[in-house]
Parts: structure tokens; sequence; C-alpha cells
């Protein structure tokens, strides 16, 4: 088939969980023998060799410069206020976006548009619902998260009031936009059961996309080797961007309630936050007594994971499948995670990760952790083969063949 695959990032290199389930999806479709054409989003940072990779197993790779700023996002949050429109939505809502997909369609026919995650989903439709296109094609929608939920959570967690409200109006926007939407794809695909289950209960069980099938975001244990972790590791790592929101919150309350009661108990522990933007709260306590190390983006990342007594996941919000757990259990990492952290996946607590909620259990979980090598390792050997069996996407990636078309 000739897919054109809509996507918000560049997704080169596979260094945040989006950017993973684009990737090795991409592989997959072209591997199986599409032709897959790329238009998606470029930031300021992205690499033309970025590009210029992904060309080589994409037939054609086509980009629009990401326009943001404070003052757009300042407007498209009063707008979002009076039409009801999600924020996330209309914010992303870019012309030169709108101006390349016309230009494309309309010089080649596709037989499906593919949009990965929601914030794509209006380009799909467009070209369906636009007169150019004169035979309509297959509209996939890959639906990484239950996106509602994620601004729900986090009204729920904070006690500010403006930002409780501002939270909850746009948890309310985008429920009713987000069942809308999928209701209008003629498949709609999910990274876990919880999602889709969220939705449907939105949905009241009405649309097509309740039947749609769940495909795991997946990695590759073929081509990642796991980490040599010291015997004497005394870090304690959080990796993630902390431009999204959950990342920012977790580790904020990470460091603010349960770091204060692991360094009690364990002095020469460090903690190290890599990730872009870290928040105030965090960065203030660089280089201080405190042990916090922040270290900002990190492109090689090896070197902090080999000195790993414990991978920590302290987040409260968030939807979908946190890559960054896959990620750690692909390295041979042992993993502490809240529940929100770990939702969507195939775990067993005290197997292949620690769960805790509490800030005394989260803490007492990482100290276990930099005082028992031998858990450390049996989580980290757990981890590992949980990957291998349930999440190497050249396994799990078949099941889009159900989607397009076998083809080999």
């Amino acid at each position: 088939m000739r897919i054109l695959y809509l996507s918000q990032l560049i997704p080169y290199p596979p260094d945040a969980g989006p950017k993973v389930r684009i990737y090795h999806v991409l592989q997959y479709l072209a591997a199986a023998g599409h032709e897959v054409t790329l238009l998606a989003f470029q930031r300021e940072d992205d690499k033309p060799e970025a590009i210029e990779h992904l060309g080589s197993f994409c037939a054609e790779v086509h980009s629009v410069m990401m326009s943001r700023s404070r003052l757009r996002d300042a407007l498209e949050l009063v707008r979002s206020t009076m039409t009801g429109q999600p924020f996330l939505i209309g914010r992303d809502d870019i012309a030169a976006m709108r101006r390349r997909l016309e230009e494309l369609t309309s010089r080649r026919r596709f037989d499906a548009i593919h949009a990965d995650q929601l914030w794509m989903a209006q380009y799909a439709l467009m070209v369906c619902e636009d007169s150019w296109q004169s035979e309509k094609p297959l509209t996939v929608l890959d639906q990484h998260n239950a996106v509602y939920l994620i601004p729900e959570r986090l009204a729920a967690g904070t006690s500010n009031r403006l930002k409780r409200y501002i939270f909850a109006k746009e948890a309310h926007n985008m429920a009713r936009y987000e069942v809308e939407t999928c209701k209008k794809f003629e498949r709609v695909i999910w990274v876990t059961e919880q999602d889709r289950a969220a939705l449907s209960s939105l949905a009241n069980g009405q649309g097509s996309f309740m039947d749609d099938p769940v495909i795991p975001i997946s990695v590759d244990p073929q081509t990642t080797e796991t980490v040599m972790r010291s015997n004497q590791a005394r870090r304690v790592t959080f990796l993630g961007g902390m431009h999204w929101p959950p990342n920012a919150e977790g580790i904020s309350w990470f460091s603010r309630e349960v770091w204060p009661l692991v360094r009690q108990a364990e002095p020469d522990a460090t903690l190290t936050v890599i990730g872009k933007n870290p928040p105030a709260s965090i960065g203030q306590f660089n280089g201080q007594s405190g042990n916090v190390e922040v270290t900002g983006y990190v492109s090689e990342i090896t070197p902090f994971l080999s000195e790993t007594a414990a991978f920590v996941v302290p987040l409260h919000a968030g939807g979908g499948m946190r890559v960054k757990i896959l990620d750690a259990w692909n390295r041979g990492l042992p993993v502490v995670s809240t529940s929100i952290g770990a939702e969507g996946l195939q775990y067993v607590d005290g197997e292949n990760l620690l769960l805790a909620d509490s800030a005394e259990e989260f803490a007492q979980a990482v100290i276990s952790l930099l005082r028992e090598p031998a858990l450390a390792d049996a989580l980290s050997a757990a981890g590992r083969k949980t990957i291998k069996e349930s999440y190497d996407w050249r396994k799990i990636y078949k099941a889009w063949d159900a989607i397009y078309g076998a083809t080999q």
C-alpha cells in the first residue's frame, strides 16, 4: 500500500517514547513492503542526518517547521477557553502543514493516511473531507494515549487553583474531542487496553473503534545491549524530557518528598536527572550538598546508566505506556515506579520492577536497591526477559498486517 504517515515529530534518533513508537512502526511497514511517505513537523534541533536516515527506508520524507511561541500558546489558550477546542490540538493547527499536505495529496494518490497521535488526526481527516481527494483513503489513527487523562490527572494533582481550572477545562474539552475524532477514523490502534477502555467508557460503548486492536509500543532488544552496571552503583537516575508536564511534576515530587528520605538512609547516593528543560525546582539543587546532579539533555547516557542502582519513574500523571520503563528493561536496569508510571505494561511487582506510590514506599524501594545488589540484578534480568518475550517490535508489530495487509 501507499501510506502517507503523519507525525508531530522527526522520529530519529529514537530517544523519546513517541519517537520510539514511530520509528519502529515505520521500519516495520517499510520492511513489510509498503511504500511509506513520511510528513512530519520538524524542530530547530532536528539534524539533516536524521531526515537522511529516515529516507533510507521511507519512500519520501517531507517536513514542515513547527511554529510555537509563548505568545502563540497564550493566544491559543484564550481561544480554547472561548471555543471549547482543546488547547493541545489548536496550537498544532499550522497553516504550513495544511498546505504541504494538500500539495502531497493533490499530486499523488495514497491508499492510507496514518495519523500518529491525536495531534495529527485533524490533518488526516482534512484529506478525506476536502474535495481534491477523489478516492477516499483508509484512515488510521495510532492512539499513544487516552489524551484527556493527562490534563485530568494533572488537575487532580495540583493545589494551584488556576492550574487546576486550566487542566480540568482542557480535560473536559479533550474528552469530547477525542471521542468524536476516534469515531471518524476507520481504524484506531491503541497501545494499552486501559486507554481503549477509558475511551469506551466516555463513548458509552458506542463507536467501531472499541473493537480495534491493541498494539503495544515495542523496542529493539536485538540492537540494544544490556548495560554493564557497576557493583558499587550508587546513582539513582531519572530520564525524561521535562517539557512534558507529567515528567516535570513527577521528578519535582520525587526530589521534594522522596529524595530526602533516601539521602537520610544512604548519604552517599546521588540523584541524577537527565532530560531537556529541567524545572527550576530541580535545577536549583544542581551541584549543591543534596547530591543532586541535573545534566539537561545528554546524547550518550551509558556512563550514567552503568552507575545506576535504581532507575526511577515517579509519575502521577500521563497516559499510554511509559517507554522509559521499556527502555530501562531493555538496557537491563532495575526499575522503581508508581502505579501510573507502570500503567499498561506487563509487570509483576517484585519480579521485573518495584511498585511504590507513597513517598515512604518509594524511598524504601530505592533504598533496598542501593543496599541489595542481588535484588537489583534479579529485577534487571527479569525486565530484559519481559522485553524479549512481549515487547520486541519484530514480533509484536506483525499485528500491523491486520491493518494494512501482509505483503510478504
